[in-house]
């Protein structure tokens, strides 16, 4: 029997936009399996990015129940909640997030629970990039500022990895190149992955694809 490494039940959150209340996420429900590789797709605006937000402890629900590793996370305090984020997830973005003064070795090193610039270098040969440690973001490509993001969203051993639209920036080449290490890494190391994405190529390197509209889980498949 399987551990869920993500499970929401009946997740809303709700905003105010003017007088108007708008529902985010309505009623989701989605259990995800310990070493599962999942992409969501669906519109903008059907609630993706506010799963992968809700998901990744960086915002609340209104009303409905999360668990990260069986841990309810409304139920922890600020502190335990910084804790499993820090301990738990990887984030992976789209524009990549790099801090542009800092190194590749230094922008890895920067989300280390424990500094160790050993264990950094050994992430960042690990993404292919012997002989880069030095180079600041501005001195790479594309698909190398999204692997220094993914040595940096490995680096502490997360059991689950979020990455929203970790292709949106790259060429298709570069693309499968990066979905490649995300689906290595699940088959191999036996980390979690899921992905928010527009691209279908990207999806299909996924064991699930789920469809989001309107806040809600519509349609699921299975390879």
């Amino acid at each position: 029997m399987n551990n869920h490494v993500l499970e929401f039940r009946n997740v809303w959150k709700t905003y105010h936009v003017g007088d108007d209340l708008v529902n985010a996420l309505a009623g989701l429900d989605l259990t995800l399996d310990e070493g599962s590789f999942t992409a969501v797709m669906g519109p903008s605006g059907s609630g993706k990015s506010t799963f992968l937000h809700v998901a990744g402890i960086l915002d609340t629900p209104t009303m409905g129940l999360c668990r990260i590793n069986g841990m309810e996370t409304i139920k922890l305090s600020t502190k335990e909640q910084a804790r499993l984020r820090r301990n738990e997830i990887g984030f992976i973005f789209q524009r990549f997030n790099l801090m542009s003064q800092l190194t590749s070795l230094e922008n890895v090193m920067l989300s280390m629970i424990e500094k160790d610039s050993q264990k950094a270098k050994e992430v960042l040969d690990k993404m292919g990039l012997e002989g880069k440690y030095n180079k600041r973001p501005t001195q790479l490509s594309g698909g190398e500022q999204q692997r220094v993001a993914i040595a940096r969203a490995l680096v502490n051993n997360p059991s689950i990895i979020l990455a929203d639209e970790p292709t949106g920036e790259l060429d298709t080449k570069n693309a499968k190149s990066i979905m490649q290490i995300l689906r290595d890494l699940n088959q191999n190391d036996g980390v979690s992955i899921v992905v928010v994405t527009h691209n279908p190529d990207a999806a299909n390197f996924a064991d699930e694809i789920v469809h989001m509209s309107d806040g809600k889980i519509v349609n699921m498949t299975s390879k």
